[in-house]
C-alpha cells in the first residue's frame, strides 16, 4: 500500500517534533535557563505523546520502531543522569553527540516536510 502524501509529511512532521523535544530535554543539561523557562512537566508530555504517535504510526515497520525506541530511551536515560547531577565528562561528550546528531537529523526532515508541504 502507497502512503498518501499526507501521511508522508505527516510522519516526517512528528519526527521532526520528536527530535526537537529532545534536543530541548539535553539542552536542559547545559543551560539553567531552560529548564526554568520550560517546566519538565510540560516538555514530559509533549514527548511522552509524540513518542506515542509515532509508535503507533511505525508499528507497520517493527524495526524502525525499535530503533526509535531504543534512541530515545538512550538519550532520556542520559539527560536524567545529567539532571541528577551525576554527569561525568564522558556523560557530557555522549550528551553533546547526541544532540549534533538530533540537530542535523532535524535540519534533515525539516528540509523534507518543507518540499513536502511545498508540493501539496
Amino acid at each position: 500500500m502507497t502512503a498518501s502524501a499526507k501521511e508522508q509529511l505527516d510522519v516526517a512532521a512528528a519526527l521532526v517534533r520528536l527530535y526537537v523535544f529532545l534536543a530541548q530535554y539535553l539542552d536542559r543539561c547545559f543551560d539553567e535557563a531552560a529548564r526554568k523557562s520550560y517546566p519538565d512537566s510540560e516538555l514530559q508530555g509533549h514527548l511522552t505523546e509524540t513518542r506515542r504517535q509515532l509508535m503507533e504510526i511505525l508499528a507497520v515497520n517493527p524495526v524502525v520502531k525499535n530503533k526509535l525506541s531504543q534512541e530515545c530511551d538512550r538519550i532520556l536515560t542520559l539527560g536524567a543522569t545529567c539532571l541528577k547531577g551525576a554527569a561525568a565528562t564522558t556523560t557530557l561528550e555522549a550528551i553533546q553527540a547526541e544532540r549534533a546528531i538530533l540537530k542535523n537529523k532535524t535540519i534533515v526532515l525539516s528540509d523534507l516536510v518543507a518540499v513536502f508541504r511545498a508540493l501539496d
